[in-house]
């Protein structure tokens, strides 16, 4: 495949044990988003992850840090910044934000899966959306450049964002509920939503969201996932879908954690057996399996929709949201 790759949201271990030269395993000229931290993690938890990542890729010549869109895109290396999927880390504290912002943290969601003092989660039984403190966070966000992200996020505290972001938000990692039922999954008022700030959906690649989550069923989450990108630009247009692959480099302890303390997932994450992902030699047709570009050929995109899809939209927005 020979299209620049965007890819939004990816996780390696959030441990000091991981490695970012396992990063290349995406192609070089790619641009990836790393998790630093979610709902479990602190500051200085999360500290220690960047300023371990960011030494690693300072020393590695096929990675280079992204401090703005003009870092990105090099065909010789891979742009290199990082997300946070909660706003625990920022242990309470908005100022927060414009640190994390300089250490490459270029995106972030208010809630995983639970509600905190932002907002509630997609988990939820309860729903009150964004809190005070989370509409804050929201401007606070728009005012350093970091995307607003209501990927994991509830129904309400998605619909919030889009109403008090002033620039595009975006969904990081989110499938489409119209074509499986799933918690974690959007609505189409919540794409029409974010489509309506200019923002952008990143489809990912992850089973259980996708309703292919058996072991071998590798060419089935690559179809579902060709399947969500067709539905959501019918939706909401070319301009507004992305990939946010949600891969996991740290798939074994994420099952772990899930198999240990079932409590801060649910029955819709537990009862499908260990999560399956969509490892980027698959996403990218590097595999013994079709890959995403062939498959969206096949359903009529034209060559210039699949560059809008891999990497067009989110660089147009990052050009939009970041300072740089």
């Amino acid at each position: 495949m020979d299209v620049f790759l965007w890819e939004q949201h990816c996780c390696l271990p959030l441990r000091p044990t991981a490695r970012v030269a396992d990063l290349a395993r995406y192609p070089l000229g790619s641009y990836l988003s790393v998790n630093v931290g979610y709902s479990g993690e602190r500051k200085a938890d999360s500290l220690a992850l960047l300023h371990q990542f960011r030494g690693e890729a300072l020393v590695d010549p096929r990675f280079r840090l992204v401090d703005g869109i003009a870092d990105i895109g090099a065909p010789e290396v891979i742009g290199l910044a990082f997300d946070l999927e909660d706003s625990a880390p920022l242990d309470g504290d908005l100022d927060n934000v414009a640190m994390f912002y300089d250490l490459g943290v270029r995106s972030l969601l208010p809630t995983y899966n639970h509600a905190n003092e932002a907002g509630c989660g997609c988990l939820d039984t309860v729903d009150t959306g964004l809190s005070g403190y989370g509409k804050d966070l929201v401007r606070k966000l728009n005012e350093v450049g970091m995307f607003a992200d209501g990927s994991h996020c509830s129904r309400r505290t998605g619909l919030d964002i889009s109403t008090h972001t002033s620039v595009p938000m975006i969904y990081s990692h989110s499938n489409f509920a119209a074509l499986h039922e799933h918690p974690r999954n959007i609505d189409d008022e919540q794409a029409r939503a974010c489509a309506a700030t200019g923002g952008v959906i990143g489809i990912n690649g992850v089973g259980i969201f996708l309703g292919c989550n058996e072991p071998d069923a590798r060419s089935e989450r690559l179809a579902a996932m060709a399947d969500h990108i067709r539905y959501g630009v019918d939706l909401v247009g070319i301009d507004h879908i992305g990939i946010g692959s949600d891969y996991s480099f740290d798939g074994q302890q994420f099952n772990d954690e899930i198999r240990d303390n079932p409590g801060a997932f649910s029955d819709a994450y537990t009862k499908w057996g260990p999560l399956q992902w969509t490892p980027p030699e698959d996403l990218l047709g590097e595999s013994d399996v079709p890959g995403l570009d062939e498959l969206l050929a096949a359903r009529g995109f034209t060559a210039a929709e699949r560059e809008a899809v891999f990497g067009g939209n989110f660089a147009r927005v990052a050009s939009q949201v970041w300072r740089a």
